[in-house]
Protein backbone atom coordinates (compact mmCIF):
# COMPACT_ATOMS: atom_id res chain seq x y z
CA UNK A 1 0.00 0.00 0.00
CA UNK A 2 1.42 3.22 -1.13
CA UNK A 3 0.33 7.05 0.30
CA UNK A 4 0.58 9.72 -1.19
CA UNK A 5 -0.31 13.09 -1.13
CA UNK A 6 -2.50 15.24 -4.16
CA UNK A 7 -2.37 19.59 -5.01
CA UNK A 8 -5.61 20.19 -6.61
CA UNK A 9 -5.84 23.98 -6.94
CA UNK A 10 -4.67 25.80 -3.75
CA UNK A 11 -5.31 22.59 -1.69
CA UNK A 12 -3.07 19.89 -0.76
CA UNK A 13 -4.79 16.48 0.37
CA UNK A 14 -1.99 14.51 2.38
CA UNK A 15 -2.32 10.66 3.37
CA UNK A 16 -4.08 9.39 0.33
CA UNK A 17 -3.37 5.34 0.28
CA UNK A 18 -2.74 3.83 -3.30
CA UNK A 19 -3.77 -0.08 -3.76
CA UNK A 20 -1.40 -0.92 -6.30
CA UNK A 21 -3.21 -4.21 -6.76
CA UNK A 22 -6.67 -2.23 -8.11
CA UNK A 23 -6.86 0.12 -10.84
CA UNK A 24 -6.14 3.93 -11.22
CA UNK A 25 -10.07 4.35 -11.64
CA UNK A 26 -10.51 3.48 -8.16
CA UNK A 27 -7.76 6.03 -6.65
CA UNK A 28 -9.49 8.51 -8.69
CA UNK A 29 -12.94 7.99 -7.42
CA UNK A 30 -11.14 8.49 -3.98
CA UNK A 31 -9.83 11.97 -5.37
CA UNK A 32 -13.89 12.49 -6.65
CA UNK A 33 -15.07 12.28 -2.91
CA UNK A 34 -12.31 14.65 -1.75
CA UNK A 35 -12.55 16.77 -4.30
CA UNK A 36 -16.00 16.66 -6.71
CA UNK A 37 -14.00 16.67 -9.35
CA UNK A 38 -15.27 13.48 -11.68
CA UNK A 39 -12.76 10.95 -12.77
CA UNK A 40 -13.53 11.87 -16.22
CA UNK A 41 -12.09 15.56 -15.85
CA UNK A 42 -9.91 14.46 -13.26
CA UNK A 43 -6.11 15.05 -15.38
CA UNK A 44 -3.18 13.96 -12.87
CA UNK A 45 0.15 14.09 -13.82
CA UNK A 46 2.82 10.92 -13.44
CA UNK A 47 5.61 9.73 -15.70
CA UNK A 48 4.95 8.92 -18.62
CA UNK A 49 1.97 11.82 -18.97
CA UNK A 50 -1.66 11.40 -17.77
CA UNK A 51 -2.74 9.10 -15.57
CA UNK A 52 -5.38 6.62 -17.11
CA UNK A 53 -8.15 4.74 -15.61
CA UNK A 54 -6.40 1.48 -16.65
CA UNK A 55 -3.01 1.70 -16.53
CA UNK A 56 -0.06 -0.39 -14.38
CA UNK A 57 1.14 0.92 -10.92
CA UNK A 58 4.74 -0.59 -11.20
CA UNK A 59 5.25 0.78 -15.13
CA UNK A 60 4.00 4.00 -13.76
CA UNK A 61 6.53 3.81 -10.88
CA UNK A 62 4.53 5.72 -7.74
CA UNK A 63 6.55 5.92 -4.81
CA UNK A 64 5.38 6.14 -1.19
CA UNK A 65 5.62 9.75 0.05
CA UNK A 66 5.28 11.16 -3.52
CA UNK A 67 3.37 15.00 -4.33
CA UNK A 68 0.95 14.21 -7.20
CA UNK A 69 -0.20 17.09 -9.30
CA UNK A 70 -4.37 16.90 -10.27
CA UNK A 71 -6.19 19.71 -12.31
CA UNK A 72 -10.14 19.53 -12.84
CA UNK A 73 -13.30 21.47 -12.39
CA UNK A 74 -15.52 20.01 -9.74
CA UNK A 75 -19.20 19.29 -10.26
CA UNK A 76 -21.43 22.33 -9.74
CA UNK A 77 -22.50 22.06 -5.88
CA UNK A 78 -26.38 21.23 -5.85
CA UNK A 79 -28.03 24.33 -4.00
CA UNK A 80 -30.36 23.30 -0.93
CA UNK A 81 -33.83 24.18 -1.81
CA UNK A 82 -35.33 27.38 -1.11
CA UNK A 83 -38.65 25.94 0.60
CA UNK A 84 -38.62 22.84 2.73
CA UNK A 85 -39.92 20.36 0.48
CA UNK A 86 -43.33 18.78 2.30
CA UNK A 87 -44.26 15.57 1.32
CA UNK A 88 -48.10 15.12 0.42
CA UNK A 89 -49.07 13.36 3.54
CA UNK A 90 -47.69 16.08 5.45
CA UNK A 91 -49.94 18.58 3.87
CA UNK A 92 -53.02 19.52 5.67
CA UNK A 93 -56.18 17.56 5.05
CA UNK A 94 -57.52 20.11 2.37
CA UNK A 95 -54.31 20.49 0.33
CA UNK A 96 -53.70 16.15 0.23
CA UNK A 97 -57.68 16.76 -1.33
CA UNK A 98 -56.62 18.86 -3.74
CA UNK A 99 -53.32 17.19 -4.81
CA UNK A 100 -55.15 13.78 -4.92
CA UNK A 101 -56.95 15.25 -7.92
CA UNK A 102 -60.22 13.67 -6.57
CA UNK A 103 -62.38 14.05 -3.20
CA UNK A 104 -63.01 11.88 -0.19
CA UNK A 105 -65.60 8.61 -0.10
CA UNK A 106 -68.70 8.13 2.16
CA UNK A 107 -68.64 5.76 5.27
CA UNK A 108 -71.63 3.90 4.88
CA UNK A 109 -73.68 4.21 8.15
CA UNK A 110 -76.16 0.69 7.27
CA UNK A 111 -77.52 0.30 3.88
CA UNK A 112 -76.86 3.95 2.33
CA UNK A 113 -74.99 3.04 -0.57
CA UNK A 114 -77.91 3.83 -2.65
CA UNK A 115 -77.56 7.51 -1.01
CA UNK A 116 -73.92 7.67 -1.37
CA UNK A 117 -73.61 6.92 -4.74
CA UNK A 118 -76.33 9.26 -5.59
CA UNK A 119 -74.33 12.13 -3.73
CA UNK A 120 -70.98 11.14 -5.31
CA UNK A 121 -72.64 11.28 -8.50
CA UNK A 122 -74.64 14.54 -8.42
CA UNK A 123 -71.05 16.44 -6.73
CA UNK A 124 -69.24 15.71 -9.87
CA UNK A 125 -71.88 18.59 -11.48
CA UNK A 126 -70.30 22.08 -10.66
CA UNK A 127 -72.97 24.53 -11.86
CA UNK A 128 -74.87 22.66 -8.53
CA UNK A 129 -72.16 22.98 -6.56
CA UNK A 130 -71.82 26.71 -7.85
CA UNK A 131 -75.70 27.00 -7.29
CA UNK A 132 -75.63 25.78 -3.56
CA UNK A 133 -73.04 27.51 -2.52
CA UNK A 134 -74.45 30.58 -3.13
CA UNK A 135 -77.88 29.54 -1.27
CA UNK A 136 -78.39 31.48 1.83
CA UNK A 137 -78.55 29.99 4.96
CA UNK A 138 -81.36 31.79 6.51
CA UNK A 139 -83.77 33.59 4.82
CA UNK A 140 -85.28 31.00 2.76
CA UNK A 141 -88.01 31.67 0.40
CA UNK A 142 -91.64 31.33 1.45
CA UNK A 143 -92.15 28.54 -1.02
CA UNK A 144 -89.61 26.43 0.12
CA UNK A 145 -90.16 24.16 3.52
CA UNK A 146 -88.69 23.72 6.61
CA UNK A 147 -87.40 20.35 5.55
CA UNK A 148 -86.33 21.08 1.76
CA UNK A 149 -84.21 24.00 3.20
CA UNK A 150 -82.43 21.78 5.91
CA UNK A 151 -82.09 19.20 2.98
CA UNK A 152 -80.71 21.78 0.78
CA UNK A 153 -77.80 23.04 3.42
CA UNK A 154 -76.94 19.39 4.25
CA UNK A 155 -76.32 18.77 0.74
CA UNK A 156 -74.17 21.95 0.83
CA UNK A 157 -72.08 21.07 3.84
CA UNK A 158 -71.85 17.55 2.83
CA UNK A 159 -70.29 18.11 -0.76
CA UNK A 160 -67.85 21.01 1.21
CA UNK A 161 -66.63 18.23 3.67
CA UNK A 162 -66.06 15.90 0.52
CA UNK A 163 -63.71 18.37 -0.86
CA UNK A 164 -62.16 19.54 1.59
CA UNK A 165 -61.28 16.07 3.12
CA UNK A 166 -59.10 13.24 2.01
CA UNK A 167 -60.39 10.90 4.66
CA UNK A 168 -63.84 9.18 4.22
CA UNK A 169 -66.80 11.76 4.81
CA UNK A 170 -69.48 10.79 7.55
CA UNK A 171 -72.96 11.77 6.05
CA UNK A 172 -74.71 11.63 9.55
CA UNK A 173 -76.22 15.39 9.28
CA UNK A 174 -77.48 14.62 5.72
CA UNK A 175 -78.86 10.95 6.44
CA UNK A 176 -80.80 11.90 9.31
CA UNK A 177 -82.25 15.19 7.22
CA UNK A 178 -83.10 13.07 4.17
CA UNK A 179 -84.92 10.62 6.52
CA UNK A 180 -86.86 13.27 7.93
CA UNK A 181 -87.71 15.12 4.85
CA UNK A 182 -88.97 11.31 2.98
CA UNK A 183 -89.80 8.91 5.98
CA UNK A 184 -89.86 6.03 3.38
CA UNK A 185 -85.95 6.19 3.83
CA UNK A 186 -86.05 5.01 7.46
CA UNK A 187 -87.90 1.63 7.09
CA UNK A 188 -86.45 -0.80 9.42
CA UNK A 189 -86.23 -4.84 9.02
CA UNK A 190 -84.71 -6.94 12.16
CA UNK A 191 -83.84 -3.44 13.46
CA UNK A 192 -81.58 -2.23 10.80
CA UNK A 193 -82.40 0.20 8.03
CA UNK A 194 -83.20 -1.40 4.42
CA UNK A 195 -81.65 -0.83 1.49
CA UNK A 196 -83.31 1.59 -0.72
CA UNK A 197 -83.71 2.46 -4.32
CA UNK A 198 -81.10 4.44 -5.49
CA UNK A 199 -83.01 6.04 -8.43
CA UNK A 200 -85.74 7.50 -5.69
CA UNK A 201 -83.00 8.65 -3.68
CA UNK A 202 -81.24 10.71 -6.97
CA UNK A 203 -85.38 11.62 -8.15
CA UNK A 204 -86.40 12.97 -4.65
CA UNK A 205 -83.00 14.66 -3.99
CA UNK A 206 -83.18 16.69 -7.21
CA UNK A 207 -87.03 17.89 -6.46
CA UNK A 208 -86.29 18.77 -3.33
CA UNK A 209 -83.05 21.25 -4.32
CA UNK A 210 -84.95 22.31 -7.85
CA UNK A 211 -87.74 23.67 -5.00
CA UNK A 212 -84.96 25.75 -3.06
CA UNK A 213 -82.83 26.83 -5.64
CA UNK A 214 -85.34 28.75 -7.69
CA UNK A 215 -84.23 32.42 -8.02
CA UNK A 216 -87.56 34.88 -8.00
CA UNK A 217 -89.81 34.73 -10.66
CA UNK A 218 -88.18 38.03 -11.99
CA UNK A 219 -84.79 36.04 -13.16
CA UNK A 220 -83.18 35.02 -16.24
CA UNK A 221 -82.77 31.79 -14.75
CA UNK A 222 -85.28 30.82 -11.93
CA UNK A 223 -84.63 27.21 -12.34
CA UNK A 224 -81.04 26.30 -11.99
CA UNK A 225 -81.78 22.69 -11.45
CA UNK A 226 -84.35 22.27 -14.39
CA UNK A 227 -81.58 24.21 -16.32
CA UNK A 228 -79.27 22.23 -15.54
CA UNK A 229 -80.85 18.65 -15.94
CA UNK A 230 -84.37 19.55 -17.03
CA UNK A 231 -85.66 17.22 -20.39
CA UNK A 232 -88.42 18.96 -22.20
CA UNK A 233 -90.37 16.57 -24.60
CA UNK A 234 -93.13 17.04 -27.16
CA UNK A 235 -95.81 14.58 -27.32
CA UNK A 236 -98.46 12.96 -30.23
CA UNK A 237 -101.37 11.20 -28.22
CA UNK A 238 -103.80 9.31 -30.83
CA UNK A 239 -106.53 7.08 -30.22
CA UNK A 240 -106.40 4.85 -33.24
CA UNK A 241 -110.17 3.44 -32.66
CA UNK A 242 -111.35 7.00 -33.10
CA UNK A 243 -108.74 8.99 -34.57
CA UNK A 244 -108.42 11.75 -32.27
CA UNK A 245 -105.18 13.35 -31.68
CA UNK A 246 -103.75 15.97 -29.39
CA UNK A 247 -100.33 17.37 -28.63
CA UNK A 248 -98.49 17.20 -24.87
CA UNK A 249 -95.44 18.96 -23.41
CA UNK A 250 -93.77 17.87 -19.95
CA UNK A 251 -90.90 18.25 -18.26
CA UNK A 252 -88.62 15.77 -16.97
CA UNK A 253 -85.46 15.55 -15.34
CA UNK A 254 -84.20 11.90 -16.88
CA UNK A 255 -85.14 9.94 -19.79
CA UNK A 256 -85.93 5.69 -19.55
CA UNK A 257 -84.00 3.26 -21.21
CA UNK A 258 -86.67 0.37 -21.09
CA UNK A 259 -85.28 -3.10 -21.35
CA UNK A 260 -86.83 -6.02 -23.60
CA UNK A 261 -85.41 -8.91 -25.53
CA UNK A 262 -85.36 -6.59 -28.33
CA UNK A 263 -82.47 -3.64 -27.00
CA UNK A 264 -79.07 -4.31 -27.10
CA UNK A 265 -78.17 -0.89 -27.10
CA UNK A 266 -78.74 2.12 -25.11
CA UNK A 267 -80.22 4.41 -28.25
CA UNK A 268 -82.87 1.58 -29.17
CA UNK A 269 -83.89 1.29 -25.00
CA UNK A 270 -84.24 5.37 -25.44
CA UNK A 271 -86.40 4.91 -28.57
CA UNK A 272 -88.46 2.33 -26.56
CA UNK A 273 -89.19 4.85 -23.88
CA UNK A 274 -90.34 7.44 -25.81
CA UNK A 275 -93.30 5.73 -27.00
CA UNK A 276 -96.07 4.19 -25.50
CA UNK A 277 -99.78 3.24 -24.33
CA UNK A 278 -102.28 4.89 -21.85
CA UNK A 279 -106.24 4.69 -21.59
CA UNK A 280 -108.45 7.16 -21.25
CA UNK A 281 -111.75 8.46 -21.60
CA UNK A 282 -112.45 9.28 -25.48
CA UNK A 283 -114.78 12.19 -25.63
CA UNK A 284 -116.00 11.02 -29.20
CA UNK A 285 -116.22 7.55 -27.57
CA UNK A 286 -117.81 8.50 -24.41
CA UNK A 287 -115.74 5.82 -22.98
CA UNK A 288 -112.22 4.73 -22.03
CA UNK A 289 -109.81 4.15 -25.04
CA UNK A 290 -106.81 2.96 -25.87
CA UNK A 291 -103.94 6.10 -26.89
CA UNK A 292 -100.96 5.62 -28.54
CA UNK A 293 -98.08 8.25 -27.18
CA UNK A 294 -95.07 9.19 -28.75
CA UNK A 295 -92.70 11.69 -27.56
CA UNK A 296 -89.67 13.66 -29.51
CA UNK A 297 -87.47 15.50 -27.29
CA UNK A 298 -88.19 19.44 -27.96
CA UNK A 299 -84.83 20.62 -25.50
CA UNK A 300 -81.89 19.53 -23.95
CA UNK A 301 -80.34 19.71 -20.42
CA UNK A 302 -76.65 20.59 -19.66
CA UNK A 303 -76.91 17.30 -17.96
CA UNK A 304 -78.82 14.38 -19.62
CA UNK A 305 -79.97 11.60 -17.05
CA UNK A 306 -80.69 8.56 -18.17
CA UNK A 307 -81.84 5.66 -16.12
CA UNK A 308 -82.02 2.04 -16.93
CA UNK A 309 -85.41 0.57 -16.13
CA UNK A 310 -84.06 -2.72 -14.56
CA UNK A 311 -86.61 -3.16 -11.75
CA UNK A 312 -90.08 -4.22 -11.90
CA UNK A 313 -92.61 -5.83 -9.46
CA UNK A 314 -92.53 -9.92 -9.26
CA UNK A 315 -96.09 -10.89 -7.78
CA UNK A 316 -94.74 -13.95 -7.31
CA UNK A 317 -91.74 -12.82 -5.00
CA UNK A 318 -94.10 -9.63 -3.77
CA UNK A 319 -91.04 -7.88 -4.46
CA UNK A 320 -88.56 -5.83 -7.20
CA UNK A 321 -86.91 -8.17 -9.65
CA UNK A 322 -83.95 -6.87 -11.42
CA UNK A 323 -83.94 -7.66 -15.50
CA UNK A 324 -79.82 -8.48 -16.01
CA UNK A 325 -79.93 -8.17 -19.61
CA UNK A 326 -77.12 -6.67 -21.28
CA UNK A 327 -77.64 -3.21 -22.53
CA UNK A 328 -74.36 -1.28 -24.28
CA UNK A 329 -73.96 2.50 -23.52
CA UNK A 330 -71.26 4.63 -25.47
CA UNK A 331 -68.66 6.89 -23.67
CA UNK A 332 -70.16 9.04 -26.46
CA UNK A 333 -73.89 9.63 -27.24
CA UNK A 334 -75.66 11.58 -29.72
CA UNK A 335 -79.56 11.71 -29.65
CA UNK A 336 -80.16 14.14 -32.66
CA UNK A 337 -82.54 11.48 -34.31
CA UNK A 338 -84.65 11.79 -30.41
CA UNK A 339 -85.08 15.13 -31.15
CA UNK A 340 -88.24 17.31 -32.62
CA UNK A 341 -88.08 19.04 -36.20
CA UNK A 342 -87.21 22.81 -34.84
CA UNK A 343 -84.75 21.33 -32.15
CA UNK A 344 -82.46 19.80 -35.26
CA UNK A 345 -83.14 22.48 -37.05
CA UNK A 346 -81.29 24.65 -34.30
CA UNK A 347 -78.66 22.01 -34.01
CA UNK A 348 -77.35 22.10 -37.26
CA UNK A 349 -74.68 24.75 -37.69
CA UNK A 350 -73.33 24.11 -34.32
CA UNK A 351 -72.86 20.48 -35.49
CA UNK A 352 -71.78 21.13 -39.14
CA UNK A 353 -69.17 23.26 -36.49
CA UNK A 354 -68.08 20.73 -34.20
CA UNK A 355 -67.56 17.91 -37.59
CA UNK A 356 -65.59 21.01 -39.01
CA UNK A 357 -63.06 21.41 -35.91
CA UNK A 358 -62.53 17.64 -35.68
CA UNK A 359 -61.78 17.44 -39.46
CA UNK A 360 -59.21 20.38 -38.87
CA UNK A 361 -57.56 17.79 -35.96
CA UNK A 362 -56.96 15.08 -38.75
CA UNK A 363 -55.91 17.72 -41.46
CA UNK A 364 -59.40 17.46 -43.34
CA UNK A 365 -60.88 20.74 -45.33
CA UNK A 366 -63.80 21.94 -43.56
CA UNK A 367 -67.35 21.55 -46.02
CA UNK A 368 -68.92 24.41 -46.83
CA UNK A 369 -72.43 24.31 -45.07
CA UNK A 370 -75.49 23.67 -46.72
CA UNK A 371 -78.73 21.83 -45.10
CA UNK A 372 -78.07 18.30 -46.37
CA UNK A 373 -74.02 18.61 -44.69
CA UNK A 374 -76.29 20.07 -41.89
CA UNK A 375 -78.63 16.90 -41.07
CA UNK A 376 -76.49 13.89 -42.24
CA UNK A 377 -74.39 12.89 -39.86
CA UNK A 378 -70.56 11.81 -40.66
CA UNK A 379 -69.64 8.43 -41.33
CA UNK A 380 -68.09 8.07 -38.03
CA UNK A 381 -71.13 9.59 -36.02
CA UNK A 382 -73.42 7.20 -37.78
CA UNK A 383 -71.51 4.06 -37.16
CA UNK A 384 -71.55 5.32 -33.51
CA UNK A 385 -75.64 5.45 -33.44
CA UNK A 386 -75.78 1.96 -34.94
CA UNK A 387 -74.09 0.85 -32.13
CA UNK A 388 -76.32 2.85 -29.46
CA UNK A 389 -73.92 5.79 -29.03
CA UNK A 390 -76.34 8.96 -29.59
CA UNK A 391 -76.31 12.18 -28.55
CA UNK A 392 -77.73 15.78 -26.76
CA UNK A 393 -78.58 19.32 -25.88
CA UNK A 394 -78.56 22.03 -23.28
CA UNK A 395 -81.10 24.54 -22.30
CA UNK A 396 -77.80 27.08 -21.72
CA UNK A 397 -77.41 27.66 -25.41
CA UNK A 398 -76.13 30.84 -26.12
CA UNK A 399 -73.67 31.10 -23.14
CA UNK A 400 -71.06 33.34 -24.13
CA UNK A 401 -66.84 32.46 -23.71
CA UNK A 402 -63.84 34.38 -24.09
CA UNK A 403 -64.01 33.11 -27.97
CA UNK A 404 -67.83 33.31 -28.44
CA UNK A 405 -71.25 32.14 -27.84
CA UNK A 406 -71.59 28.29 -26.79
CA UNK A 407 -74.37 25.95 -28.60
CA UNK A 408 -75.59 22.99 -28.50
CA UNK A 409 -74.03 20.12 -30.79
CA UNK A 410 -76.57 17.26 -29.30
CA UNK A 411 -73.54 15.46 -28.73
CA UNK A 412 -72.83 14.24 -24.71
CA UNK A 413 -70.14 12.75 -23.10
CA UNK A 414 -70.32 10.36 -20.34
CA UNK A 415 -69.68 11.99 -16.85
CA UNK A 416 -70.81 9.43 -13.85
CA UNK A 417 -72.31 5.60 -13.76
CA UNK A 418 -73.81 4.54 -10.76
CA UNK A 419 -74.30 1.18 -10.92
CA UNK A 420 -76.28 -2.18 -8.94
CA UNK A 421 -75.17 -5.75 -7.84
CA UNK A 422 -77.25 -8.22 -7.32
CA UNK A 423 -81.05 -9.20 -7.62
CA UNK A 424 -83.18 -6.64 -6.39
CA UNK A 425 -83.60 -2.78 -5.55
CA UNK A 426 -84.25 -3.39 -1.80
CA UNK A 427 -80.81 -5.31 -1.62
CA UNK A 428 -77.42 -5.54 -3.32
CA UNK A 429 -74.88 -2.64 -3.80
CA UNK A 430 -74.46 0.57 -5.19
CA UNK A 431 -71.34 1.41 -6.20
CA UNK A 432 -70.56 5.36 -8.00
CA UNK A 433 -67.81 5.96 -11.28
CA UNK A 434 -67.33 9.61 -11.65
CA UNK A 435 -65.15 11.04 -14.65
CA UNK A 436 -62.62 13.51 -12.66
CA UNK A 437 -61.92 17.25 -14.34
CA UNK A 438 -58.64 15.43 -14.72
CA UNK A 439 -60.12 12.71 -17.24
CA UNK A 440 -59.42 10.13 -14.50
CA UNK A 441 -62.21 7.81 -13.71
CA UNK A 442 -62.61 7.24 -9.80
CA UNK A 443 -64.83 4.01 -8.33
CA UNK A 444 -66.40 5.81 -5.06
CA UNK A 445 -67.16 2.19 -3.48
CA UNK A 446 -68.28 4.18 -0.04
CA UNK A 447 -65.21 4.80 1.51
CA UNK A 448 -62.95 3.41 -0.82
CA UNK A 449 -62.27 5.46 -3.80
CA UNK A 450 -60.19 3.80 -6.58
CA UNK A 451 -58.50 4.53 -10.06
CA UNK A 452 -60.52 2.75 -12.55
CA UNK A 453 -59.38 2.53 -16.39
CA UNK A 454 -62.44 4.20 -18.66
CA UNK A 455 -62.39 1.10 -21.21
CA UNK A 456 -63.37 -0.63 -18.23
CA UNK A 457 -66.28 1.86 -17.51
CA UNK A 458 -68.25 1.03 -20.52
CA UNK A 459 -68.38 -2.62 -19.49
CA UNK A 460 -70.56 -2.20 -16.77
CA UNK A 461 -73.72 -3.10 -18.92
CA UNK A 462 -75.15 -5.75 -17.31
CA UNK A 463 -75.60 -9.44 -18.64
CA UNK A 464 -74.59 -11.51 -15.01
CA UNK A 465 -74.37 -10.61 -11.30
CA UNK A 466 -71.50 -8.41 -11.69
CA UNK A 467 -72.16 -4.45 -10.81
CA UNK A 468 -74.13 -2.88 -14.14
CA UNK A 469 -75.35 0.56 -14.88
CA UNK A 470 -78.51 1.54 -13.12
CA UNK A 471 -78.60 5.18 -13.68
CA UNK A 472 -75.99 7.44 -15.92
CA UNK A 473 -75.22 10.94 -16.53
CA UNK A 474 -73.74 12.86 -19.59
CA UNK A 475 -72.34 16.34 -20.10
CA UNK A 476 -73.09 18.13 -22.98
CA UNK A 477 -70.34 19.05 -25.57
CA UNK A 478 -70.81 22.53 -26.62
CA UNK A 479 -69.22 24.54 -29.34
CA UNK A 480 -68.23 28.82 -29.69
CA UNK A 481 -69.79 30.15 -32.73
Amino acid sequence: MLTVSVKWQKKVFEGIEIDPTLPPYVFKAQLYDLTGVPPERQKIMVKGGLLKDDADWSAIGVKDGQKLMMMGTADEIVKAPEKAIVFAEDLPEEEQATHLGYSAGLVNLGNTCYMNSTVQCLKSVPELKSALSNYALTGRSNDVDQTSHMLTVATRELFGDLDRSVNAVSPTQFWMTLRKKFPQFSQLQNGMHMQQDAEECWTQLLYTLSQSLKAPASSEDSDAVKALFGVNLRSRVHCQESGEESSETESVYSLKCHISHEVNHLHEGLKHGLKGELEKTSPALGRTALYLKESLIDSLPSYLTVQFVRFFWKRETNQKAKILRKVDYPLELDIFDLCSEDLRKKLEAPRQKLRDEEGKKLGLQPKSSSKDSDVKMTDAEASSNESGESSTVTQQEGASSEKGTLHMTGIYDLVSVLTHKGRSADSGHYVAWVKQESGKWIQYDDSHPSLQREEDITKLSGGGDWHMAYIIMYKARLVSM
